[in-house]
């Protein structure tokens, strides 16, 4: 069914919206969880860089059908500096920068997501243009994203390297998601091998996956990128997420 009657606010001038958007359902797995207080401190000093859709006519109810997180970086611009710890580190690099008051150059996505229902109906795409114009509105001369490729959790055991230099006959990557940042005129910079590191005792990991989790070695998991390592003598299970940092430049 067609989406219709979209509109798009910040929690900046809909702070009502904020736990809204944080409990819309999504499709990442459920043991993918960033540090909380790290969210909510971006959420609230950066309130004006979290982008929430909404459907509704405006006059009766609205639903959350999609939201883009972000955060402002004091970045010098050399892809090098992209950190290898990505998206961990781009919340972390915007803490430290927001208190030494440095100058923001360019807005980094942590987060592009739509309802289920409503992924076939090209809202990822008018999320991500929604957002490029939010940074250049806000006069950023880039706006960069630690991907997460969306069908590499197909291939697990392929290194991210050897995944995103894929491409289709015309050039395009074959991911879908990266392919789409490059038709909205991004560049794929290189992999951040450790672009987000989730760990957890077996219980935990059981019950976020239902899996036994009773043999130490590389696990597959549903829904992710690459292997979970499991240690069953010492009861912890850690996941390694690597990304791929794209850079859209928004200045000529």
């Amino acid at each position: 069914m067609p989406v219709t009657g979209l509109h798009i606010v910040s929690l900046a001038e809909r702070p009502d919206l904020e736990e809204a958007m944080l409990t819309m359902e999504s499709t990442w797995p459920a043991y993918v969880r960033p540090d909380p207080i790290l969210i909510h401190w971006a959420f609230e000093r950066h309130a004006q860089h979290q982008l929430v859709v909404l459907e509704g006519d405006g006059d009766g109810p609205e639903r959350v059908v999609a939201r883009a997180a972000s955060v402002p970086l004091a970045w010098n611009g050399a892809p090098a500096g992209l950190p290898d710890t990505g998206w961990d580190e781009a919340l972390r690099q915007c803490m430290a920068d927001t208190y030494e008051g440095r100058a923001f150059t360019a807005l980094c996505a942590l987060e592009i997501a739509v309802v289920p229902d409503l992924q076939s109906q090209n809202l990822s795409v008018r999320t991500l243009q929604a957002l490029r114009d939010h940074a250049r509105g806000a006069g950023y001369g880039d706006l960069l994203a630690p991907v997460r490729p969306s069908r590499k959790h197909a291939e697990p055991q392929l290194s991210m390297v050897e995944y995103a230099a894929r491409t289709r006959p015309d050039g395009l990557p074959e991911d879908p998601w990266l392919r789409a940042h490059v038709r909205q005129g991004a560049e794929v910079v290189k992999v951040c091998p450790v672009s987000m590191t989730i760990s957890g005792s077996l219980a935990q990991w059981r019950d976020w996956t239902g899996l036994p989790f009773d043999t130490s070695g590389p696990v597959e998991v549903p829904g992710a990128v690459a292997p979970v390592a499991v240690d069953v003598a010492h009861d912890h299970a850690v996941y390694v997420e690597p990304n791929v940092w794209v850079r859209h430049r928004l200045t000529p």
